[in-house]
């Protein structure tokens, strides 16, 4: 009998040892796995943990058998908690925190307690399914049977209070833990940031350097991050430096997030230089970089990173699309972006609503209003953000009826409104003149949806009210304004001001600027502006006296027109370009048509006491005019102009742009600083209230 038992018994080793080879080898699918597991019950061996275990851990591989690991566990007749840990321990790797948790209490129910395996992974569950209460009970658990010291079994608890939002309870265990590795610092940092605390956050991690713990890349990760949502560069900088002291500097995760901390806090020519010098690079950090020149008002720039990532042949992303199209946005580069948008699937705009935010606002800041609307039409996915670009689209180009119609649709589909909703809905009354509707919309935020009116807000309003004359209810709004008025709020003000002549006001409001913001030139020229309408010469000719005494430089005033995908740039009275003797005898033939039609330039709008032949020569060079005498001579008869400028259009300009429409019948769009400008046949969209 037991020389028969003895060759059975050799055979069963065999194939045991048989088994764990393949295992540890590796199965290529959940069928190779099934074989294995068939050849456990064939030989007998299904009882044996130490088959079992790797066979039910092999099997949370496969997502297409998500129920065979718990067909194999039922199979088991007294799991030990070796087995059970790793049902939970797979359960939790394949995010089914449920289930897991459901499996901890059965295994509490056998009678099984945990032990350092099987904590940080029930914490975990607990942690992502904001089970307090269980883990609270755990906490209680651990602190009983004394394992508090193991910093697996704390680091656990600590994740677990800070997913749940208790900061303060993480620090207390983070305190605790005698002997903290980089895993627990890194989750303490973590969750000071979760929570905003990036200042503590930092900190944290200085200590850390301190105990001469040295951080992994994802510790170096979150401490940037940290510094770039504190927007202190000089941390970040010298984390930077400390990076490359370490030799990290070509880690891909730690180089991105750096980038990412320069372009947050401004510096472009660091993260450019950064870019520039990073062996690895995939898509995010062309990403960071389109939407960092883009959002700084640099979108040529932004333009010039994309055509380079398309020269490495990357496709761009979600993100990049972001970037270049408010690149495209900012230069009024219609044809670009139209371009552009065609490099990602049409459906990943209709579906994504931070794509087709983009894309609406690009059309929208182009002055194509009708393409912007049928795109938004067309959005299977419409959030908050898609209503608040279309209603800010239709507002900005002077479509104010259709944008108040756009915000019914939304109270009646039960989208909440937000700030941005009503700063659109407030920009529409200011283009309008509607001061009436404006009243009633900002007194809604807070009697009606309970939004306080942020400084945005405020601004908007003393806008419309400043345009509309009513420059004392202005003035006392900002008087009692709930915080600080800053050169926003003043500059609205002031705006209303020079509109109206109210030279003593301006005076006043300019003493509040120059405090804020003493470099600002706009700031002198509009009040020099005031004082020359007013024929107050010396009075202009002593602002312009400060302004060089104190080094203060007049911002250039600069238009932009996209013709055949390419962004022609003009300054005042500018020569550079190729085609600028065809220009400027376009201009004077122009001259001479308008002089014809009655037009006279408005020379009071020019800074100085010259003689008004001078004026009129000064004012016959401004930007606007030089891109649209471009564009007439290089586009065909048919084809829209449309001219972006950085600066508020002239009211001279504003009058001749009206005349020149109608002399070529042309359509000329001129999106200015402030709004939307469309002249056709002799009329604009603003009827001249801007």
């Amino acid at each position: 009998m037991s020389a028969a038992a003895s060759p059975a018994a050799a055979s069963l080793r065999g194939k045991s040892s048989e088994i764990k080879t393949l295992l540890l080898r590796g199965l290529a699918s959940s069928g190779q796995l099934k074989q294995v597991h068939a050849s456990l019950l064939r030989h007998g061996l299904d009882q044996d943990p130490s088959l079992l275990n790797p066979v039910l851990r092999r099997a949370f591989d496969f997502p297409d058998a998500a129920g065979y690991p718990g067909l194999l566990f039922r199979q088991a007749r007294r799991p030990g908690v070796y087995l059970w840990n790793t049902m939970i321990h797979g359960l939790v790797s394949s995010d089914r925190f449920g289930e897991a948790l459901d499996f901890y209490r059965s295994m509490r129910r056998d009678g099984l307690l945990p032990d350092y395996f099987t904590l940080p992974f029930v914490l975990k569950a607990c942690a992502r399914l904001s089970a307090f209460e269980l883990g609270r009970r755990m906490h209680a658990l651990v602190v009983k049977m004394g394992v508090g010291p193991d910093v697996y079994v704390q680091t656990g608890l600590l994740c677990f209070y800070t997913r749940c939002g208790c900061v303060e309870d993480a620090y207390k265990v983070f305190d605790d833990i005698p002997d903290k590795n980089v895993v627990s610092w890194t989750a303490m940092i973590t969750g000071f940031i979760e929570y905003e605390r990036f200042g503590e956050a930092v900190a944290m991690f200085t200590r850390m350097l301190e105990m001469g713990l040295r951080p992994d890349c994802l510790t170096l990760v979150k401490a940037v991050s940290a510094c770039s949502r504190l927007g202190d560069a000089r941390c970040g900088e010298w984390i930077h430096r400390y990076v490359t002291n370490i030799g990290m500097e070509k880690n891909v995760f730690v180089a991105t997030s750096l980038l990412d901390m320069y372009v947050k806090c401004g510096n472009m020519e660091k993260a450019r230089y950064l870019f520039d010098t990073m062996p690895e690079k995939d898509v995010v950090p062309w990403s960071i970089m389109v939407q960092g020149y883009a959002s700084h008002g640099l979108p040529r720039e932004a333009l010039s990173i994309f055509f380079q990532m398309q020269r490495e042949n990357l496709r761009p992303d979600c993100y990049v699309m972001v970037g270049l199209l408010n690149a495209c946005a900012q230069l009024g580069a219609q044809e670009f972006g139209c371009w552009a948008s065609n490099l990602i699937d049409r459906n990943e705009f209709l579906d994504n609503p931070i794509l087709g935010t983009a894309l609406i606002d690009m059309y929208a800041k182009c002055g194509s209003v009708a393409r912007a609307w049928g795109f938004f039409r067309e959005m299977r996915e419409r959030d908050r953000v898609v209503w608040n670009a279309a209603i800010t689209g239709l507002a900005m180009n002077g479509h104010v009826k259709p944008a108040f119609g756009l915000f019914g649709q939304v109270e009646k589909l039960g989208v909440r409104p937000d700030g941005n909703t009503f700063m659109g809905l407030l920009c529409a009354c200011t283009h309008a003149g509607l001061v009436n509707e404006g009243r009633q919309y900002f007194n809604s935020m807070v009697n009606v949806f309970s939004l306080p009116p942020t400084i945005e807000h405020y601004g908007c309003m003393v806008d419309l009210l400043g345009r509309a004359g009513h420059l004392e209810e202005a003035h006392n709004l900002i008087k009692d304004m709930p915080m600080e008025p800053n050169t926003i709020v003043w500059g609205a003000l002031l705006g209303g001001c020079s509109l109206h002549r109210d030279t003593k006001l301006a005076e006043h409001v300019l003493k509040k600027l120059i405090e804020l913001e003493p470099w600002n030139s706009g700031n002198y020229v509009l009040l020099s502006n005031i004082y020359s309408s007013s024929r107050r010469w010396d009075d202009a000719a002593d602002i312009r006296s400060r302004m060089n005494n104190q080094g203060i430089q007049k911002v250039p005033g600069y238009s932009w027109i996209e013709v055949d995908g390419i962004v022609h740039e003009f300054l005042v009275g500018d020569e550079s370009h190729p085609m600028s003797k065809e220009i400027y005898a376009k201009l004077e033939e122009l001259a001479k048509e308008l002089k014809a039609g009655g037009y006279v330039p408005t020379t009071e709008l020019v800074l100085f006491d010259i003689e008004e032949e001078e004026k009129e020569h000064n004012l016959s060079w401004h930007s606007e005019k030089l891109a649209v005498a471009f564009g007439l001579i290089s586009t065909g008869p048919n084809v829209v102009i449309r001219v972006v400028k950085n600066l508020r259009v002239c009211g001279d300009c504003h009058q001749a742009l009206k005349l020149i429409s109608k002399i070529t019948q042309r359509e000329i769009i001129v999106r200015d600083n402030n709004r939307f400008h469309c002249f056709i046949d002799g009329s604009c969209s603003c009827r001249d209230y801007w």
